[in-house]
């Protein structure tokens, strides 16, 4: 643990943040004589990463230790789940770099941290969390904004930390109050781009700020949906069961090739055990075309209220 005195520091998923780096995102807390268990630096990584990437690789992951480069902007290496440390490189962009901090690098920490990291978006309904996952462009923060726009609360948008009470109980932990969506989605929901900031280099992508619709405490997780686009215009929902469920989860694990990589196999298989045990999961289909978010809201909260009568 990192000593602080009355410092500012961030909070996200679940844990304070030191940072040396600006992140706009995440809210500010101020603590007086406690501790953060994150610190975010910048240090020169050029030796180090010379020295450990004799093969050209794209990433050295080996157990507590996540390293990558990315072109022109820096070099990230995240320890023991506790320092994510920046080496910024020629053309290195704050903006850009806090893409990657918040993303790949928190997804590595909560490995190494033992948290499961599920890839996705998590709402809050009625005191329990429901994620929905999903490959990139299947429309999760689209379906998540559709669910706001009922009042319903954000617990998550990319990265959804679950991690375990004594009984076993998975938990989804708040990360921070933001989503990104694209133009059409934006469009669809009858939300103006001009009121938003464009992701750095991806004009028609948008951070969306969503504080007053953020969940601020965790909730037990109840359910996992994944969103699949197929060729039918029909849009239905299916149990998942049996062996695919321990499947799914390890499709839908933030960075899974971490998992092997950095020793955790076991780890990751008994938490998928202890998930599939007590959450219900659906694949939820939608067609690859036309704007379905409010119809597929209409159908989880269905299917939610049908499972808890029963």
């Amino acid at each position: 643990m990192i000593d602080t005195t009355k410092k500012v520091v961030y909070e996200a998923f679940g844990l304070k943040l030191l940072s040396e780096i600006p992140l706009p995102e995440l809210p500010e807390i101020s603590i007086s004589g406690g501790s953060v268990e994150i610190i975010v630096k910048k240090g020169d990584l050029t030796t180090l990463w010379s020295e450990k990437n004799k093969s050209g690789a794209y990433f050295i992951v080996k157990e507590n230790l996540c390293m990558f480069k990315v072109p022109d902007l820096a070099i990230y290496l995240i320890q023991d789940g506790k320092e994510i440390t920046v080496s910024p490189t020629e053309g290195f962009n704050e903006d850009l770099s806090r893409l990657y901090i918040l993303g790949t690098c928190m997804g590595a920490l909560l490995i190494q941290r033992k948290i499961f990291p599920l890839h996705g978006s998590a709402i809050a309904i009625d005191g329990k969390a429901y994620a929905v996952v999903g490959e990139s462009g299947a429309g999760k923060s689209t379906l998540a904004s559709a669910f706001l726009k009922r009042e319903y609360r954000l617990l998550s948008d990319d990265v959804i930390p679950v991690t375990f009470t004594e009984e076993n109980i998975p938990i989804v932990t708040p990360a921070y109050p933001q989503q990104k969506l694209w133009q059409e989605s934006l469009t669809q929901l009858g939300m103006e781009s001009t009121c938003y900031r464009p992701i750095f280099d991806r004009e028609t992508k948008f951070t969306i700020p969503v504080e007053s619709q953020f969940a601020t405490e965790a909730y037990p997780l109840a359910g996992i949906f994944e969103l699949i686009k197929n060729d039918s215009n029909e849009i239905k929902i299916q149990s998942i069961e049996k062996l695919e469920r321990l499947h799914m989860l390890f499709n839908h694990t933030y960075r899974n090739f971490f998992i092997e990589l950095s020793g955790l196999m076991k780890w990751h298989f008994n938490a998928s055990a202890k998930i599939v045990n007590k959450v219900d999961l659906y694949r939820l289909h939608r067609p690859i075309s036309g704007f379905t978010a409010y119809d597929l809201t209409d159908l989880i909260l269905t299917t939610i209220k049908r499972r808890e009568n029963k």
